[in-house]
């Protein structure tokens, strides 16, 4: 067992961190100690960590499966960076580069291998991964598994298969936003709790974004949506316009050119090199704003977003509040508006419709596609393949039914480079498509669980309740309170009418029913409690920073900073997070805080904030109303109690290492990557006495078996 002391040398030794954020320390425990876990943290709350630690930690090597190509580089930069030994493998290396990555990674010089999913899809990368050592196999983003989740990936569903093939090493999936329906999924999907594993603990951190400012705009057509755009860049300036086609990016990307607005465009139509390029020069802070598509999605990290604006109507809340939350994650406040008319709905069903094709069009293509494939392999677009679908009033549809009649091996599309257009052939023997193993009850039920998310989506536009609430609730999230002050119908959100009234004030003061009551004396020291910090702070931070030090934040933006270790740190705890930032936007308004810069907002006390502080000057102000928070008993983990090891036999556990050792010695390589420790006390445990045995211990898939199983199977018989 690892214990505490250990974890935060090592925090503090390769990361530099002095303590961890909320939820993560449990988390990394139970990884360290051999568990699977399922961890749903909200974004910026420091996942990554939750594998990168214990990767120094365990018994072999951590391979992490990541969507991006981007983030993967810029995370084993920053590893290399630490001095931790890190590389990646995915399609932007030559089969030359990517062999020597994996001679490595059998040489043990990796503690950390980022993979992209789609290499699981090569039998010859997986049967080279076979034999390694895999102490961890850890999942980001791993609500792309899920067919319930908002952004599903077919190459996801091979790892399940892959872990089988490389002896069940342990599992960490990670993801920041996951209904209870794509947890159980998730689990389902990578066979967690099955195949002799036991089953993973679930740990859930809190979803609330109280710095984000939630809005609904009502809006009767497009010129009304392009005016709010440009209104929004002209007062908050930097910020991501999210909309649902490439048509619409390229609109309103053109309506901002003509009104000199500095804008990037971003979306799948454009080439690899010009996505690439836009993504830099956004991130890269060279333009303030990026008109996109979903495309421009996980791994935008930019930290001073102070808005994003989605033109149209997202087809989930995941969708919705995934993309939401790329705003203020330097932890101040930020605006996140939806942009909404009834007619952009149709938008959204034209997806699912596309995403979710019927049996009839399915079995139409199928005749059409025995029809065309007759005397060979075909090579005509989508489009034109549709014309011989008659049920087929979708394009979308006819290529999702296309890749579904692939997978249950009815047909194989090739890709010619240089060509738009796939080389499609038929399977021969052609089976017919009772034949296939096509679910189709699963099929119409993902269709249906989509139809129910847009409505969902659609009853968030309608809220006339709390906004943070819903969202929260739609989670399961057991922290909603009634009422945000940070959302328009909790009015904390400033309309265009509110702003022109205001226009002298940096925040606008919100007028509410029910103040806390307390004493002339009670009120004096909570204002200077929260005037002190503003003092503290230097001027270098905006109101979401100052909060987040008096309430005693865990956040990542505290600590990396060293906040925590100001005399105001956790000052107005108590009180909570909604209650303090409406309290400092009230000393904004009473002229005692002073707001400057939009882009990186920082916050300094004026004149008379000094002498309210120094009790020079009374102040009179109304106080925010304080929300009853329910217990947040169960808010880092949903995790069940740590399981004690099992006994092993300690003598042929000796013998097993005394072997590997030699085995090692041999073969020039770590003793780790014959065995871990943790597989050798499997062995010790259950005393496998046939191959077929040993594939059940975790740890040795078919090719350790095939290397070494002989081998160990005598050590274990000569141990009696």
């Amino acid at each position: 067992m690892i214990d505490a002391t250990e974890l935060h040398q090592l925090l503090h030794r390769h990361f530099g961190f002095h303590e961890f954020l909320e939820g993560q320390e449990p988390v990394i425990d139970a990884v360290v100690n051999g568990q699977d876990a399922l961890v749903i943290m909200p974004t910026g709350g420091g996942k990554s960590l939750c594998y990168q630690l214990p990767a120094m930690l365990l018994d072999g090597i951590t391979v992490v499966v990541s969507p991006l190509i981007a983030l993967m580089k810029d995370q084993v930069d920053g590893m290399v960076e630490k001095k931790i030994p890190a590389t990646f493998i995915n399609s932007s290396l030559g089969q030359a580069e990517m062999d020597d990555r994996i001679a490595r990674m059998k040489r043990g010089e990796y503690r950390l291998v980022y993979v992209a999913p789609e290499r699981f899809k090569s039998p010859r990368f997986v049967q080279a991964l076979a034999p390694l050592s895999i102490a961890l196999f850890a999942i980001d983003e791993a609500h792309c598994i899920s067919q319930w989740g908002h952004d599903f990936r077919p190459d996801y569903l091979r790892l399940k298969w892959a872990l089988k093939d490389l002896g069940q090493p342990q599992v960490a999936a990670l993801t920041a936003t996951a209904t209870p329906e794509v947890r159980d999924d998730i689990i389902e999907q990578l066979a967690l709790g099955k195949f002799g594993r036991k089953p993973p603990q679930v740990f859930v951190s809190g979803f609330a974004r109280h710095n984000l400012t939630l809005a609904v705009t009502h809006t009767a057509n497009k010129a009304e949506k392009l005016e709010r755009v440009f209104e929004a860049i002209r007062t908050l300036k930097t910020g991501i316009v999210y909309c649902a086609t490439r048509k619409n990016v390229e609109k309103v990307h053109a309506h901002l050119a003509e009104r000199r607005a500095q804008a990037i465009y971003y979306h799948g139509g454009m080439t690899e090199e010009q996505r690439t390029k836009a993504q830099d020069k956004f991130m890269g802070g060279q333009c303030p704003v990026a008109v996109a598509t979903n495309a421009f999605g996980m791994g935008v990290d930019r930290a001073d977003l102070r808005f994003v604006i989605h033109y149209d109507i997202p087809g989930s809340v995941e969708a919705y509040y995934q993309e939401a939350g790329r705003a203020g994650r330097d932890g101040e406040p930020a605006r996140c508006e939806l942009l909404f008319n009834y007619a952009d709905v149709r938008t959204q069903e034209f997806f699912i419709e596309g995403a979710n094709p019927t049996r009839e069009i399915i079995a139409g293509l199928h005749q059409a596609l025995l029809r065309l494939c007759k005397r060979g392999p075909i090579e005509m677009p989508m489009s034109e393949i549709a014309e011989h679908v008659k049920a087929a009033k979708n394009d979308m549809a006819v290529g999702s039914a296309l890749y579904l009649l692939e997978r249950a091996g009815f047909i194989t599309r090739d890709y010619r480079q240089g060509s738009r257009t796939y080389t499609t052939r038929l399977v021969e023997p052609a089976k017919s498509l009772e034949d296939l193993a096509i679910d189709f009850e699963r099929l119409d039920a993902k269709r249906t669980r989509d139809e129910a998310k847009l409505r969902r989506m659609i009853d968030y536009a309608d809220q006339r309740g709390c906004r943070h609430a819903f969202i929260l609730n739609y989670f399961g999230d057991e922290e909603a309170a009634d009422r945000c002050n940070v959302c328009d119908n909790c009015g904390g959100a400033p309309t265009p009418k509110r702003r022109a009234a205001a226009k002298r004030e940096k925040v606008e003061a919100v007028s509410v029913s029910e103040p806390v009551q307390v004493s002339a004396d009670d009120q004096k020291l909570l204002l200077q409690k929260a005037l002190s910090c503003v003092a503290r702070m230097d001027g270098r931070f905006g109101l979401g920073r100052v909060t987040l030090v008096l309430v005693g934040s865990r956040s990542k933006e505290v600590f990396d900073s060293q906040l925590e270790r100001l005399s105001t740190y956790g000052l107005l705890k108590e009180f909570g997070y909604d209650f303090t930032l409406e309290l400092l936007r009230r000393l904004v308004a009473a002229g005692c805080i002073e707001v400057t810069g939009v882009e990186y907002p920082q916050a300094s006390l004026s004149d008379l904030g000094r002498e309210v502080l120094l009790a020079m000057k009374p102040l009179d102000i109304e106080l925010p109303p304080v929300e009853k928070r329910k217990s947040t008993a169960r808010r880092s983990t949903e995790a069940v109690a740590t399981v004690p090891e099992a006994p092993y036999d300690a003598r042929l556990f000796d013998a097993l290492r005394q072997w590997r050792r030699k085995v090692a010695d041999g073969m020039g390589v770590p003793a780790f990557l014959i065995y871990p420790d943790a597989t050798l006390k499997e062995l010790a445990r259950h005393k496998p006495q046939t191959e077929e045995a040993l594939l059940e211990v975790r740890g040795i898939g078919p090719a350790k078996a095939r290397q070494f199983g002989m081998e160990t199977l005598t050590v274990i018989r000569s141990v009696p």
